[in-house]
């Protein structure tokens, strides 16, 4: 990380290089106690030097080879976690520097390298970005293009490693994860959006500030190109007094605004700015696309949460009143930039974002994240800050005023649901937490009023084009002849414009817009109930089994009543899929299909019948057929509706461990001990007499019959199907051998044990006792030898 020329001091870098000294040597506490008295008392022409070593310091290098202090693994449980918190708070220190450097107009690089993918791409093709942020920034090295950078003043550069802390890939040590939302970053993250987006009150003015009156703001724009690319058809925000230097007379407020602006535009750009229309327009991208972290989906939660938040404290009064060019007269700025923040900021490049996770997060419970992320979005009304007595969720109505919001982002309500529904009829909903994400979504779409306000929206987006042919008289006054055109006309117009040009903003001129409510999705929502009543379905088949399993599996089974066998386990059944479990699975997918049939209309009757359209195909015999298959060159391949009815546990193949059965993995009823003394002690046996007993079983007489049922596995000569893949058996035909691994069992311990102690109450000894027992199990194998085969047959 490089960083401009600092003027020639008396000493130069001899702070530095003690600083750079004490970081190796000193603990954090006490290097932090120095920096303290160091930004208090140096001026800023030596702290200028120190800037951005002490950043790449705290927040690690770019490149992610030096970690710096690890605030997304430091926690409250850590010694370090309130001195790094106390340090970097937006009053403390580390700001104070900032504000220090802020006042004398310093500069420092970044190199357009590490910009998000869309932004180094615009740059590197001579094109302006459509983030004011980065405009009139670049700087050109002597080196020629490939070495752009970037020049910040002081506050940027520090919101900029910020930021981009979160992305960087760190090598972190085994065992640590970052994806905490108690961790110091995070809790940073909140801190910040708080005090430089503030729901109330102001964002407090830096204690220092230059002679003209104005910490220094970006740098100039010009407001013909503010927000092009949005398509928001409102002013230029802010134009009179972020992007120009204020006066000196000029409201402290404005003087400060920046700050905000500035804040969440480099989170926006960073966090979630790795997309572009383009980039899904043509399919394809020069480079892999970015991947988001399960943490940095959080923290992306987090920022939209809190956007709401701040959006929604706007005065009632500023929310009603006219964005005219005349309004700054009667609105403060911070209020101003509460009206625009989503749609001007965030929605775009959020649901670029959303769009991505959705189709490339792994279908897992992990996707919970993105899911969450995206119903906080399309549920502003949970962040008015309202302490009123809410009525129950399922209950809630939809105040009339979000309708507007939902008809300019229709594409995060419809297009979103659409992706999300082609996820659901892939993921295993006898998952509890699978079937939650569906019946989350389901629960937050059929809220009353929202599905209305949807479709509402839709069908001004398919209004016929004419309806625009009268599009400008909208902003004429009446002495202007707009008079021509009713009041009403004029806000059905300009509702049918704001919807058509958010959606071709979001989705390009030429989309092919799918309505939520139109029947090829009516259809897909037919197939996801189909497979939810299927899940549920199994669901209780495996909850039944897992009853029968429990029952088998009781004290009576240590005497051989039960079988302790795990190849008997149900498939699709997995350690967290049973009991209190499985009965949430079956709570969340029967509430899902209640909020479905009430978002698409469907009565009961429909229900029924679209449940038992599932056929025989989906009862208890038939489950125990093979995955629906076509034959291949080389044998079986699943088609759609097999993977289908393996995910949901309706069939399975019929799958049996075929290796050495010693060598099998050791069982939670076996001593791992005993297991592996008596493989040994056999192993040893079978190396020695091998030859004696491949003879003994050989010999046709009584003595033969005793052997093979000892020393012979009775399944060895069955032929097998190696796999579903191959149609070629397996001939196991193995040779005879001792096994001892049956006394290694619990239970086989605790019967011997119980025989010992009746033998010992009956006044045998050990030796008695074991006489007995030989005896009785010569016995048994003599009997099951010559009527094993008629008792198994009746």
């Amino acid at each position: 990380m490089s960083y401009m020329a600092a003027p020639t001091l008396q000493q130069p870098g001899f702070l530095l290089a003690n600083l750079k000294n004490d970081s190796s040597t000193k603990p954090l506490i006490l290097r932090c106690q120095e920096l303290v008295k160091i930004i208090d008392e140096y001026p800023a022409k030596e702290l200028h030097t120190i800037f951005p070593w002490l950043v790449e310091t705290v927040f690690g290098s770019l490149d992610g080879i030096i970690a710096g202090w690890n605030l997304r693994l430091l926690h409250s449980r850590s010694n370090e976690y309130n001195i790094v918190l106390e340090f970097l708070n937006p009053s403390g220190p580390m700001m104070k520097l900032v504000y220090k450097l802020q006042a004398e107009e310093y500069k420092y690089e970044i190199p357009v390298n590490y910009l998000p993918g869309p932004v180094k791409a615009c740059i590197q093709e001579g094109v302006l970005p459509d983030c004011p942020l980065f405009h009139n920034k670049l700087q050109f090295p002597l080196s020629g293009l490939l070495m752009l950078n970037l020049a910040l003043n002081p506050f940027e550069f520090f919101m900029f490693n910020f930021a981009y802390c979160l992305i960087t890939p760190k090598n972190y040590p085994l065992g640590q994860h970052a994806s905490s939302t108690d961790s110091a970053y995070f809790v940073l993250v909140d801190t910040y959006l708080k005090y430089f987006l503030p729901t109330e009150g102001s964002v407090p003015p830096s204690p220092f500030s230059d002679s003209r009156g104005s910490v220094t703001a970006p740098s100039p724009r010009s407001s013909s190109v503010s927000f092009a690319g949005y398509g928001v058809h409102s002013p230029s925000l802010l134009k009179h007094h972020i992007f120009h230097q204020p006066s000196v007379n000029a409201d402290p407020a404005a003087q400060e605004i920046w700050r905000s602006e500035t804040l969440l535009q480099m989170f926006v750009e960073i966090w979630l700015h790795h997309y572009s229309l383009e980039m899904y327009q043509k399919l394809q991208s020069p480079q892999e696309p970015f991947s988001p972290t399960e943490e940095h989906v959080l923290v992306v939660r987090l920022l939209v949460k809190h956007l709401h938040a701040f959006s929604n404290s706007l005065k009632p009064e500023q929310l009603s009143a006219s964005p005219s060019a005349h309004s700054h007269t009667h609105t403060s700025p911070l209020e101003e930039f509460k009206r625009v923040v989503m749609q001007r900021f965030v929605q775009q490049k959020l649901y670029l974002f959303l769009q991505h996770c959705f189709g490339h997060w792994p279908l897992d419970a992990s996707f919970r994240a993105v899911l969450e992320t995206w119903l906080s979005y399309i549920q502003p009304w949970r962040y008015t800050g309202e302490k009123t007595n809410p009525q129950p969720d399922q209950n809630r109505t939809v105040p009339d005023k979000w309708e507007s919001f939902v008809q300019e982002n229709l594409l995060v309500y419809t297009k979103l649901f659409q992706v999300f529904l082609n996820r659901a009829v892939r993921t295993d909903l006898v998952n509890a937490k699978n079937a939650l994400m569906v019946f989350r979504v389901a629960k937050v779409f059929s809220q009353p009023n929202l599905a209305e306000m949807i479709q509402k929206g839709e069908q001004l987006f398919l209004e016929p084009e004419h309806v625009l042919h009268h599009r400008q008289p909208r902003y004429l006054t009446p002495s202007q002849g707009g008079s021509f055109l009713s009041s009403r006309q004029r806000v059905v117009t300009d509702m049918v414009f704001r919807v058509k040009s958010q959606v071709y903003a979001l989705e390009g001129q030429d989309c092919q817009y799918k309505q939520m409510f139109g029947s090829e999705l009516r259809g897909a929502v037919m197939k996801l109930i189909q497979i939810i009543a299927q899940a549920r379905q199994t669901a209780k088949r495996i909850s039944d089994h897992s009853n029968e399993v429990a029952a088998n599996t009781s004290f009576l089974s240590w005497f051989g009543f039960g079988s302790p066998d795990l190849n008997n386990t149900f498939a699709g059944a997995e350690p967290e899929d049973s009991g209190e479990v499985l009965k949430k699975t079956h709570e969340f997918l029967d509430r899902a299909l209640e909020n479905l049939c009430q978002i698409f209309k469907l009565n009961q009757g429909q229900l029924t019948q679209l449940i038992s359209n599932l056929g025989s195909s989906q009862d208890d015999g038939n489950s125990k057929q093979l995955p629906d298959c076509i034959h291949g060159e080389s044998g079986l391949i699943l088609t759609d509706l097999g993977r289908r009815q393996i995910i949901n546990g309706l069939r399975r193949f019929d799958i049996h461990y075929q290796g050495d059965p010693e060598l099998q993995p050791i069982r939670s009823y076996e001593s791992a001990l005993l297991v592996r003394l008596f493989y040994k002690i056999s192993s040893l046996v079978n190396n020695r007499f091998g030859g004696h007993m491949n003879a003994l079983c050989s010999r046709p007489d009584l003595l033969g019959r005793l052997g093979r049922h000892y020393l012979t596995d009775p399944d060895s000569t069955v032929k097998a199907v190696h796999s579903p893949l191959s149609r070629r058996p397996l001939e196991r035909n193995r040779e005879p051998r001792l096994s001892l691994r049956v006394l290694a069992s619990y239970r086989t311990l605790l019967l011997l044990l119980l025989f010992y102690v009746l033998g010992a109450l009956l006044s045998f000894g050990p030796v008695s006792s074991t006489l007995l027992i030989l005896t009785g199990g010569f016995l048994y194998g003599l009997v099951m030898m010559l009527f094993g085969d008629k008792l198994k047959t009746h």
